[in-house]
This record gives C-alpha cells, structure tokens and sequence, in this order.
C-alpha cells in the first residue's frame, strides 16, 4: 500500500470539519430556537455532502494506494494527523456524507425533545464516522473509533424507548471493552515493531511474528467482531436498535456497524496475514451461522423494527463471507454490500419510522391493509424489501451475487483442501436468502395487505413531502447500483487487487494449515515481503 496522491486541497479535512463547527455553532444558539437547530444541522451536513463529492471527483479510479492524502504534526512520539481514502474506504465516506443529511431530515418531527443537543449529537457523530474511516495514523483512528461511542451512547440513552439505559450501557460496555484491547494492539505494535511512529503505512512493515499476530489478530479482530456485530458477539445489537431513536437506528445500522467489517478488511487482515488465514475458517463458519441464525430469528419477531435489527445481523454475515473468501469478485461484493447494506437497512429503519410516528406501535400485529390508503409508503417498503432480498435489479442483489461467486470460485477452483468447506458456505448463505424472502415478505404481507382489522389504521396519512424525499433519495440508489454498479465498483477495482496480490497467499496458505513451519520468527523474506508491500512512505 502506498500514497498515491497528495492534497492539493484538504477536501477531507473540510469534510471532518464541517459538521464539527456545525455543532458548535449549534450549541451557541439558545435551545428555544429549536427550528434553527433543524435547519443549521441539516444545512452543514448537506456542505459535508457537498464537500465530499468533491473527494470523489478527484478520485482516481486507476490508482490503488491511499489519495488526497494530507498529513501535519500532531502529538508527539509519532503520532500525526495524517488522513487520505483509497477503494477501500471511498464508498463509505461517500455512504456516511449521504446519509447524515436524510437521517436529520428524517428527525424533524419525531425529536422533540431536547432537538439542540440530537442535532449536536448528529454532527460530532458524523465527525467521528468519516475521521474513522479516512485515518492513516493509529492514534489518529482509535480517538475517531472511540469518539464515535459518545454520541451514539446519548442518543440511545437520551431519545431511545422504555428500556433505553440498559440498551445504551449494554452498547458502551461491549464496543468499548472491544476498543480497550485494541488500543493495547496498537500499543504493542508500536513498541515490538520499533516503528519511529503510528503510521499505518509503518505498522504495515512491522514484521511481527506469528505467535504475536495470533494474539493481536484476536484483541483487533474482537474489536471488529462486536461492532459487525459477528455472531454470537450480536446481542447488544437488538437491543440497541429498538431503543434507538429512529435517526439512531439509521446511523447504527447504514454506518457504525460497517466500522466492524471495514476494520477487518483495512487492519486485521493486512496487519496479521497469516493469524487472519489462520482465523478465518472459524469466521467464515461464524459468518454462515449467523446469516441462517439471524434469518430464523428474524422470522421469529413480532416487532418490525426488531425483524430488522436481526436481519442485519444476517446481511453483515455475508460482508464478513466475502471479505475472508479473498477473491476479487467476493471482496468487492463485499465492500459494496457495506453500502447496499446501508441503504436498504436504512430505508427500513426510516419506514418503521413512519409507521411508529402515525401510531406509536411497532407489532406487527397492529397493522393490515394499509396499502389502500399508504400506497406511496407502501410502494417505498415493497421496493426496499425487494432491495434486501436481493431481487435482480436491486443493489441487494450485485453485492450477493458477487460474494457468492467469489466463494464459489475460490471453492471450486482454488486450493483443494477448501473445497469441500466453501461449497457448504456457499449453500448455507445461499439458505439464508431463501430465509431472508420469507420473513421479510411475510412482513410486508401482514403490514400493508389483508382486510383492516384496526379502526385506527382506516385514517393513516401517506408520506409527507420531507418524508418522500428521504425514502425516494434512497430508492434512487437501490435502482442505480442495482442497474448499473460499475460506478462504484470502479472505484473499488485498484484497491481490491492489491489487497489480494499482496496478502492472498499468506492467508490462503495458513487458512489450509500450510507454511507454518518456521514462521514462529519473522525471517527476512517475510520482512523483505512486507517492505515491498507497503514500501510507500508518508510524506513529512
């Protein structure tokens, strides 16, 4: 991995500082002024938004390492703030900025309760979730990682349900125990690799031996487990989301939660190669597991917006199938699930919402026939349905697809000894599609079809206006990269091959159990290797 570029113009640094004075520009007006808070949050997400398409635009589609890098003393003893995005992270920058903006739209008549500090909230959150995902220093990415908890901890715990401290201490206390051993990981690496600084770039060429990375892939990877969360790590999850707020679930489930499979795939694994090959035959298994486990909990749910939460942990269980299938076409389905996972998931949250608003129940029970008198919301929830199944046409279907022909390929035509083992994955995630069409389509039969059982569901209202732009901005996407996804598969191409030249073979060897002989020392092949692998330096 090397820098490809250099900022001329700190487009990144613009779009992590945009929200960041946004908040506090909204907390220096008073808190009685609640229509402005709405509108100044929504106006500097929309510039973050604005500011990142500029990101994309001079994104470079050939390159693979790191671009737009920008990079000044900060701390001392190495740690700089160093930022910059490659084909790894694009799409989520680009998810996060484009989310931000419907989310606080969304929220504009469900908070009504202390709107100033929400809307705060939203900006430092989204502050936090891009720093995340553009940091290239490790000091500089555990601050964004942890700084991300605060505000989704207040919102859980401040404007969540009944049950709202218990879902937001159980939140903190799992995603920071994580976070803590993974801070000693980056300690450990910091000091064993004799690295001059916290670069990612240095830690890439660290050397470490393999004893050492089966336990930093453990404390990192733990880390990254929860916050998928990968099964059985899932149970803070449900929890969480129906606590949430709407604009909380939103957040969790199209952007958080993806800070897990995006840290696998940016640290985990290139940092520890061999424990990850090592590792990854209980993950893909844990993978398989909790697709069908979420799939038949999911249908087990009388309450929507918990059906969703459960059936994120099945969709995320593909994201995690692809990535360790280490093919071009798995690992690209992969990154680009991350994204379609958002989006449909999102949209979800965003349709119980309606409904919670109009009548403040989430059973699915309490609902039938709407569809006569919703038709627009109705056509948004079959359209978003069709889109988490994975109908063909549908952004759900291009990142399922690709991550099960990545699996199947490298079952069928890579090493022999993970035949046998790829082929059952490919069928269990392929079950757990099947799953997937059953409970969400018996969802949707029991909410909008069937006679009207409810006097209160006769007077419903259809989307408002706001609530249309939202949903149809989203359903934009789902047909767009359903129809045509080299748009943003191209900005993933680079970056993906060589993830894969450079780091393939080390965890497919150890994956199969080979090559471990003398790899208790890190010899100067294996150093040699690293170096050229990640011989790009960043500029001082």
């Amino acid at each position: 991995m090397t820098v490809e570029t250099i900022a001329t113009t700190p487009f990144i640094t613009w779009s992590l500082a945009i929200p960041l004075v946004g908040a506090a520009f909204l907390a220096l007006i008073p808190r009685a002024h609640a229509a402005a808070h709405k509108g100044l949050a929504l106006a500097f997400s929309l510039l973050a938004f604005l500011v990142s398409l500029s990101i994309w635009v001079n994104f470079d589609v050939g390159l693979a390492g790191f671009q737009l890098v920008e990079d000044h003393a900060w701390l001392p003893f190495g740690a700089r703030y160093t930022v910059g995005v490659d084909g790894i992270s694009i799409l989520l920058v680009m998810l996060t900025t484009f989310l931000t903006p419907l989310t606080i739209l969304s929220a504009f008549s469900a908070i009504d309760k202390r709107p100033k500090e929400f809307y705060i909230a939203m900006l430092l959150l989204e502050t936090a979730m891009l720093g995340t995902l553009v940091a290239m220093d490790m000091v500089l990415f555990y601050v964004f990682w942890e700084l991300m908890l605060i505000p989704m901890y207040l919102m859980i715990g401040i404007w969540g349900g009944e049950r709202r401290l218990y879902a937001a201490v159980k939140f903190f206390l799992y995603t920071f125990a994580g976070s803590v051993l993974m801070l000693v990981g980056i300690l450990y690496m910091y000091v064993k690799g004799g690295s001059a600084s916290f670069a990612y770039l240095d830690f890439l060429k660290s050397g470490i031996d393999l004893r050492e990375q089966m336990w930093l892939f453990a404390v990192f990877g733990l880390a990254f487990a929860i916050k998928v969360p990968l099964f059985p790590f899932h149970t803070w999850l449900p929890d969480a989301h129906v606590e949430a707020p709407t604009a909380g679930s939103v957040i969790l489930a199209g952007v958080l939660l993806k800070m897990g499979t995006y840290g696998f795939l940016r640290f985990a694994i290139p940092f520890f190669p061999e424990a990850a090959g090592t590792f990854s035959v209980p993950i893909l298994v844990l993978a398989a597991v909790g697709i069908v486990y979420g799939s038949l909990v999911a249908f087990a749910q009388s309450d929507i917006k918990k059906l969703v939460a459960y059936s994120s942990v099945a969709h995320l269980g593909f994201v995690v199938l692809g990535m360790f299938a280490m093919t071009h076409e798995a690992v690209s389905g992969s990154i680009l699930q991350m994204v379609n996972h958002g989006i449909s998931t999102g949209a979800l949250f965003l349709l119980v919402g309606v409904l919670y608003e109009r009548r403040h129940t989430r059973a699915i029970d309490a609902y039938g026939g709407i569809a006569r008198n919703m038709k627009v919301f109705a056509t948004f929830l079959l359209i978003i349905t069709l889109s988490s199944i994975g109908l063909p046409g549908t952004n759900g279907f291009v990142g399922e697809f690709l991550i099960l022909a990545g699996l199947f390929r490298e079952a069928l035509g890579g090493p022999a000894g993970f035949k046998g083992l790829g082929i059952a994955l490919g069928v269990v995630a392929a079950t757990g599609i099947v799953l997937g069409a059953v409970y969400m389509l018996t969802m949707v039969r029991k909410v909008l079809f069937g006679p009207i059982v409810h006097e209160e569901n006769r007077n419903l209202k259809d989307v408002n206006l706001r609530e249309f732009v939202v949903l149809g901005s989203l359903v934009v996407l789902v047909f767009w990269i359903g129809i045509y996804p080299k748009t943003f598969l191209s900005r993933t191409d680079a970056s993906v091959k060589l993830l894969l030249d450079t780091y393939k073979t080390r965890v497919v060897d150890h994956r199969l159990g080979g090559a471990k002989a003398g790899m208790d020392a890190p010899d100067q092949a294996l150093r040699a290797h690293l170096d050229a692998a990640a011989g790009g330096e960043v500029v001082r």
